[in-house]
């Protein structure tokens, strides 16, 4: 089915305690503020990134696991975007509210999330048949 995908988010998967100073040093090296973006969602910090228009940098307080970045590709149409990656070798690992938590072949992990009505477009995703 014809949709639109494109690499949204970075995020770096921290574990609690050491979240806040991860969100200091990230603030610090980008020179720009993490706030709370999502207010369903407070294990979260970021800000989009000022050199880069559709590109934003999270933080993310886990409640367990190692430290890890991972992408969240955002996308017009999840469960189609979520075959096509299928095909190309990804898994599903767990439904998550609106999203999937994928696995690449390698098993790192990755999300895809739906996007903002009408936010992508050909200028700023790809369309896919």
């Amino acid at each position: 089915m014809p949709h639109h995908s494109r690499l949204e988010k970075v995020v770096i998967d921290v574990p609690g305690a050491e979240a806040r100073r991860a969100a200091e040093f990230w603030q610090g090296v980008l020179g720009t503020e993490l706030t709370r973006l999502y207010p369903r969602f407070p294990e979260y910090v970021g800000a989009d990134l000022p050199y880069e228009k559709h590109l934003t940098l999270l933080v993310q307080e886990l409640g367990e696991g190692h430290p890890r970045i991972h992408l969240d590709i955002h996308t017009d149409d999840v469960e189609a975007e979520v075959a096509r990656l299928e095909g190309l070798g990804a898994v599903r690992v767990r439904h998550v509210d609106t999203w999937w938590v994928m696995g690449d072949p390698a098993g790192l992990p990755f999300c895809v999330l739906p996007a903002a009505p009408e936010s992508l477009t050909e200028e700023n995703s790809v369309r896919w048949e």
